[in-house]
């Protein structure tokens, strides 16, 4: 059986992955954990398909990377703009932040979310039932 969503596959690298946050990790999430973000439940370390992404909203279906110096290097930058469109083929969107934009403008980063937030319609988590 193919999981699409956090295949056990994943788990425990999934596992590593939140116990050992970045510091940008660690301080966007004191930002949205336990649903004081607009109500909204985020995720982190969650997976669809083969990709983990640092911070998922299932209601808004709203994919959050915060991404390091990394990501500047050419063979990065075509995985995730393959991930880029393995996600959008999913009906997922992405935002994009550097670890140091989390860490010199923590607000902004959060501002930017709360417009992101206020602008998208939240996805029912489960189909209406006839």
């Amino acid at each position: 059986m193919e999981y699409m969503r956090n295949d056990p596959i994943l788990k425990e690298r999934r596992r590593d992955l939140r116990h050992n946050q970045t510091e940008a990790e660690e301080v966007f999430w004191k930002h949205i954990r336990d649903r004081q973000f607009h109500g909204l439940r985020f995720e982190r370390q969650y997976s669809v398909g083969p990709y983990i992404f640092d911070f998922y909203c299932p209601a808004l279906k709203l994919a959050i990377e915060l991404d390091g110096g990394q990501h500047n290097e050419e063979v990065n930058q075509e995985y995730d703009k393959a991930r880029s469109m393995y996600l959008k083929a999913q009906g997922i969107d992405e935002m994009r932040f550097w670890n140091h934009e989390m860490l010199r403008h923590e607000q902004d980063v959060v501002e930017k979310l709360a417009e992101r937030v206020t602008q998208q319609p939240i996805a029912p988590l489960c189909p209406a039932l006839s």
